[in-house]
């Protein structure tokens, strides 16, 4: 996706917090949307090394099992999900039963 065409994402903030923004952008004369953008920047530049040490923290609970993954994805702790049933591991590298690297259409063939 070309720089031109980037798809633009509405925010939502309070009425109070709009109103900030609109002042703030109106007294450093620039637009809302880049004082935004600028003000995001700066914070989380600020705050770089709390994201690191908490990436850090979320990529430690990774062992290599597919337990491991789908705990870190969906916020189940480990031992819930052993108690929902557990979450069977892949053998021998195979995918699961009713996928095909083919890539075909349904009944197997080139599509």
């Amino acid at each position: 996706m070309s720089e031109g065409l980037a798809r633009q994402s509405p925010i939502k903030v309070s009425h109070e917090g709009d109103q900030l923004i609109t002042s703030g952008a109106n007294f450093l004369g620039m637009t809302k949307k880049d004082l935004v953008e600028q003000a995001v920047a700066f914070y989380l530049d600020a705050r770089r090394e709390e994201m690191q040490a908490r990436m850090q923290g979320l990529l430690s609970r990774l062992d290599g099992t597919r337990a491991a993954r789908v705990s870190l994805l969906t916020g189940i702790d480990r031992e819930t999900l052993e108690r929902l049933g557990g979450v069977p591991e892949e053998e021998d590298g195979r995918r699961p039963s009713g996928t095909s690297e083919s890539g075909g259409g349904r009944d197997g063939s080139a599509s």
